[in-house]
């Protein structure tokens, strides 16, 4: 079992629960048709980090999210919300 991390982006601050993050970005990942490592070349890290994104290991960092929701097409608020 994960616990939320507490996380601010943008002056706001919030919860994050790890774990729903990376169901949501695995998700998003595959609707988008990308592979892990697509994620990983367009945001420059590599495709095992990717991977703990996804199993809800960790998140990525805050300062690369623009990116990551870039990569698939969506805003940030995107990668937190479910459908």
């Amino acid at each position: 079992m994960t616990l939320p991390a507490l996380i601010t982006y943008k002056g706001e601050f919030g919860l994050l629960d790890i774990a729903a993050f990376g169901k949501r970005l695995a998700e998003l990942r595959r609707k988008a048709n990308l592979t892990q490592r697509d994620i990983a070349r367009i945001c420059n890290v590599s495709a095992q980090a990717v991977s703990k994104w996804e199993r809800g290991c960790c998140c990525p960092d805050l300062l690369i999210l623009d990116e990551v929701a870039s990569a698939l097409g969506v805003e940030v608020k995107d990668l937190f919300t479910a459908p």
